[in-house]
């Protein structure tokens, strides 16, 4: 009997774009999270702007259908009519998130959209863009604790300890809300110690744990170091039992991240300290 969790994919998503492809995967993810237990392959088909390229999306995901033997699902951000006309063209679920949204706003405004292609990418000019660019160096050069420089500008400083999901909610914060975020791993020199890092302590407003629950950190730190007492349960139950009373003693706000995904981290963390 196969096990769930490994059987091959069952059918096949495309995310199709004249741009990166990004809006149309992020938005797709958000509606295919709603329907558990499907074994989904994903492809995405950035940059698909002339009607050649149309055509080889339109063959390659007929192709893709024949061999899943169930019909592809699109998930399209074309702007462009024409080459959105040859992709409908294709043996699939076509889900147009342009037109799904674009034309009730047409009608609400009473004008007609421009159906620019790559209209989203004039963001890059912006000082929006340019704050998510220093929030996105800011976050890597302070992750891990590597860098105490220029803590002072960070809005935020995640601590816990290893593998429970800081370096992803930072790199989150960065790019999608422009958050400059640090983080600092909790460590069994500071259980013995039973203080923070000191360097934390001047920026104390600006602390947010996160925890995780011991199971899961063995599983994950498993899939690093596979083996090692890094990864073992009694490790990990010492650890965050250690750092859960430490973040309780210092009065840090806490979350788990054990079944929370990086988005619902992220708005947490926005949330809690005001950033939103």
């Amino acid at each position: 009997m196969t096990d769930a969790r490994t059987r091959p994919a069952d059918r096949t998503v495309f995310f199709v774009s004249d741009g990166t492809g990004i809006t149309a995967e992020t938005f797709g993810h958000s509606l295919l999270s709603q329907f558990e237990g499907q074994r989904l392959r994903e492809i995405r088909l950035p940059f698909t702007d002339t009607p050649e390229k149309a055509q080889d999306a339109v063959e390659r995901i007929n192709q893709q259908g024949k061999l899943d033997g169930m019909r592809p699902i699109i998930f399209s951000t074309l702007v462009n009519e024409p080459i959105n006309a040859i992709v409908r063209r294709a043996n699939a679920m076509f889900l147009d998130l342009i037109a799904t949204f674009v034309e009730p706003l047409e009608a609400e405004f009473g004008v007609k959209s421009t159906h620019t292609m790559g209209r989203f990418h004039a963001v890059a000019a912006s000082e929006d863009y340019k704050q998510r660019i220093d929030a996105i160096h800011f976050s890597m050069a302070h992750d891990d604790g590597q860098l105490h420089k220029d803590l002072e500008i960070a809005d935020v400083i995640l601590v816990g300890v290893s593998r429970s999901g800081k370096t992803p909610t930072t790199l989150y914060l960065a790019v999608q809300h422009g958050v400059k975020a640090a983080n600092y791993p909790l460590i069994p020199e500071d259980f013995e110690r039973g203080r923070l890092p000191e360097v934390l302590y001047r920026y104390k407003a600006k602390l947010f744990g996160l925890t995780i629950s011991p199971e899961r950190l063995s599983e994950v730190r498993n899939e690093r170091r596979p083996g090692s007492r890094y990864a073992a349960l009694p490790t990990c139950l010492m650890e965050v039992n250690q750092a859960e009373a430490m973040m309780q003693r210092e009065g840090i706000p806490t979350l788990s991240s054990t079944t929370k995904s990086i988005e619902e981290i992220a708005a947490t963390v926005l949330s809690k300290l005001d950033l939103g």
